[in-house]
């Protein structure tokens, strides 16, 4: 007799027979054939036997038990979420109930309150990014530019995007998933070798007609920034194309925003914005755009607006657009996104409330200059060539180390002595055998610093 599991009805072999044939494919299987064969397990799953409620939580405390967290392991360890502070205040507002059980209304107009803080993380994102309109969050910040990308093509009506070689890799691996299944090719764009800095003569070599968008990002992985990004922004924009810009909201606060070096499209990570580290996630994609009616129609997202009665006596809040494909616009819908990251712009809007414009600037110089102490102090270790890249850097700096030496002994050596970095860059550019990437934020203290150049010392002479 066919057994069936308690908690998976259609695990009968001829009820999913019956879905196969429905759907057109034989087996299981062929709904994976895209997936490479190396990345699919080749064996039963290994479950063992079932266990009280009291035996799994200590086997599974056990096993957290050998993670290394931060702040218990001082942590460098940048490129896409990195330590920083987070007010006690923003966890004590956004954990209130008024923001906790309503932060995605699917009757809008009923959470007055909701809307408006939702309104007002817009507003701040415009005026961290110097944009005009913001949407009220993605998913994180690649699939932010998974969705500026495939924008960028619905409104240019072309299909091929350039991109600076320099972005974070798994952003870039986003993109080209966004962009496959639609028939946008995805090109990139070599960095400069010595600074890191996008290639301007391959840059403009590669532009033409046919490319619907440029996505650079500044600061970029390696943490240094883009001194030439007018003439980037004049360059594409004389092709008729969209100029996508990626940034560490942090560093706002000290180098200009993208919307006064004409930028289209900006896209980012909010987590140093107010949220923890949490292992990874959640996290938040900035959305922000220019005021182009256009642009504006095919945003994905949520947009929040402001409106006051009839009378004009009471100001509302209502969402004026909602791209989402379950909503309205079912298969004409913008974008796949099916929910938003609201309570994190929740979080986002208290953060920045609490900053202010001062404050922002006040944290940047921070980052700015205990990150360039970093680079120097580790610059006076035998065989460390830092920072790596001859350029201006933000929070993130790349150092070298000799040809002899393997980052990923290096990384794993770090560890044992209670420091979580550098990142080993071979993972992600094998033209990089030796570089590792650093973060230094304004969590940091000299002390910090100076431990993290004692132990790397030590590490390096083995």
């Amino acid at each position: 007799m066919e057994k069936t599991h308690h908690f998976l009805p259609n695990s009968s072999k001829e009820l999913e027979g019956k879905m196969l044939k429905q759907i057109g494919v034989a087996t299981v299987d062929d709904l994976f054939s895209d997936v490479p064969k190396d990345l699919l397990l080749q064996q039963e799953l290994d479950i063992p036997e079932t266990l009280s409620e009291s035996e799994v939580l200590r086997h599974v405390e056990s096993l957290l038990g050998r993670n290394k967290t931060f702040p218990e392991s001082l942590c460098f360890l940048g490129g896409g979420v990195w330590p920083h502070y987070v007010p006690a205040a923003v966890d004590e507002i956004s954990s209130r109930s008024e923001f906790y059980t309503s932060y995605t209304p699917y009757q809008p107009e009923i959470s007055q309150g909701i809307l408006q803080s939702l309104f007002e993380y817009q507003s701040l994102i415009c005026d961290l990014t110097g944009m005009d309109v913001a949407n009220s969050s993605l998913y994180d910040w690649a699939t932010g530019v998974g969705e500026a990308g495939r924008m960028a093509v619905r409104v240019s009506r072309r299909k091929k995007m350039l991109v600076s070689r320099n972005v974070g890799p798994e952003r870039l691996a986003v993109l080209k998933t966004y962009c496959e299944p639609v028939n946008i090719e995805v090109e990139e764009v070599r960095f400069d070798p010595n600074t890191s800095q996008t290639d301007m003569q391959e840059l403009s070599d590669k532009l033409s007609d046919e490319i619907a968008g440029v996505y650079i990002e500044n600061p970029n992985f390696f943490g240094s920034l883009e001194e030439k990004v007018p003439s980037i922004a004049d360059e594409v924009h004389r092709h008729g194309a969209l100029l996508i810009v990626g940034v560490d909201p942090i560093s706002l606060g000290v180098i200009r925003p993208p919307g006064d070096y004409g930028a289209d499209i900006v896209v980012g990570e909010g987590q140093p914005l107010g949220l923890h580290l949490n292992g990874g996630g959640p996290l938040i994609g900035l959305f922000a755009i220019g005021n182009d009616p256009t642009l504006v129609r095919e945003m994905p997202g949520r947009l929040i607006g402001s409106t006051t009665s009839l009378d004009g006596e009471k100001q509302g809040y209502t969402m004026v657009m909602q791209t989402r494909e379950q909503h309205i616009r079912r298969e004409n819908a913008t974008s796949n996104i099916c929910t938003n990251e609201a309570l994190l712009a929740v979080r986002i809007a208290v953060y920045l409330s609490l900053l202010g414009p001062s404050g922002i600037k006040k944290l940047g110089e921070s980052v700015l200059s205990n990150s360039h102490y970093a680079s120097k102090l580790l610059s006076r270790i035998q065989g460390v060539d830092s920072p790596h890249f001859k350029s201006t850097f933000f929070k993130d700096f790349t150092v070298a180390v000799d040809a002899s030496l393997d980052p990923e002994e290096i990384y794993s050596d770090l560890q044992k002595e209670g420091i979580l970095g550098g990142l080993p860059l071979k993972r992600y550019y094998k033209d990089m055998p030796n570089a590792l990437l650093f973060t230094v934020t304004e969590l940091h203290t000299t002390s910090d610093i100076e431990m993290l150049a004692e132990k790397l010392e030590k590490v390096l002479s083995g």
